[in-house]
């Protein structure tokens, strides 16, 4: 039994190699990465604990939440990591010189990786999103589920994530339906014929918009008349939601099928687009 532990030991403390004067055993390495790995796991668990139970009793919005545990969960890994690479007898200064010599490959390998992160970075700190937030970025539309170091990943209304790395919100121009409240408004553009009364238009479209569940009553609707188009007159709804922040297009469609009904009850024409072809004669042949 003793010689399977003297074995055993001289096993463990094999020196695999040595960097700037630091000893790499056996142990040092599953020292190393169990310690890393109960790290990552903890913080994890801490990041969870912290956003549904600590912070959770503030009055705080839960992208908030999500972004005060991911920079505590960030600061607690590199203690962690720094504890444990002392802890395994590795001076952290020894570690400069490797730093340098692999500063250039990682600056050019790694820069968008890096750009990312500090992407993610300023968005955790600035908050221009948070989790929960109604974004458009890039042609995307979605619910922001996860800002992550390098990407943020966003939930599109047909259900599918798309991943957009951080530097877009950065570098691009983005649409946040959500940034200081969650009710929003949405603009319904109709067209009718000359004939029709412009008062009467404004009393139909606001009683579709007071009819709808979807719409709410403060701020109250309202209508536009927006201008004498080529073949019609053009009016514009504007109603506020808060139900449909995150599905304005639904709503859309429904005040949509309401109005094309009730412009079938009054009698309301809605023009299509007329062209006007002139013939002209060239002359008769003289041939």
């Amino acid at each position: 039994m003793n010689e399977i532990i003297v074995e055993l030991n001289k096993f463990l403390n094999y020196t695999l190699f040595t960097l700037n004067e630091a000893r790499f055993s056996v142990w040092t390495l599953l020292f190393l990465f169990i310690s890393i790995f109960i790290v990552i796991k903890v913080s994890g668990y801490g990041k969870k604990l912290l956003i549904e139970r600590i912070l959770g009793k503030f009055d705080l919005e839960y992208g908030v939440r999500v972004s005060i545990a991911t920079i505590a969960r960030y600061l607690f890994v590199i203690i962690g990591l720094s504890i444990i690479v002392q802890s395994a007898g590795i001076n952290l200064s020894s570690l400069v010189l490797i730093g340098g010599a692999l500063g250039i490959g990682i600056g050019f390998g790694l820069q968008t990786i890096i750009s990312e992160f500090i992407s993610g970075i300023i968005l955790m700190f600035e908050r221009p999103i948070k989790v929960g937030d109604r974004v458009e970025v890039g042609g995307i539309a979605g619910n922001v589920k996860e800002i992550a170091p390098r990407a943020t990943s966003i939930v599109t209304n047909d259900n599918i994530t798309i991943i957009v790395p951080n530097s877009k919100f950065i570098s691009s121009e983005v649409i946040n339906w959500s940034h200081s409240d969650n009710t929003v408004r949405l603009h319904i553009k109709v067209g009718v014929s000359y004939s029709s009364d412009p008062n009467k238009i404004r009393e139909i479209l606001l009683k579709v918009a007071y009819e709808n569940e979807g719409v709410i009553d403060d701020p109250e609707p309202a209508v536009q008349f927006k201008e004498f188009g080529d073949s019609s007159l053009n009016f514009e709804l504007l109603v506020w939601t808060t139900e449909y922040m995150t599905k304005p297009h639904v709503l859309i469609s429904q005040l949509y099928f309401s109005i094309w009904y009730a412009f079938k009850e009054n009698g309301v024409e809605i023009p299509f687009p007329q062209m006007d072809v002139h013939l002209k004669n060239g002359g008769e042949d003289k041939n």
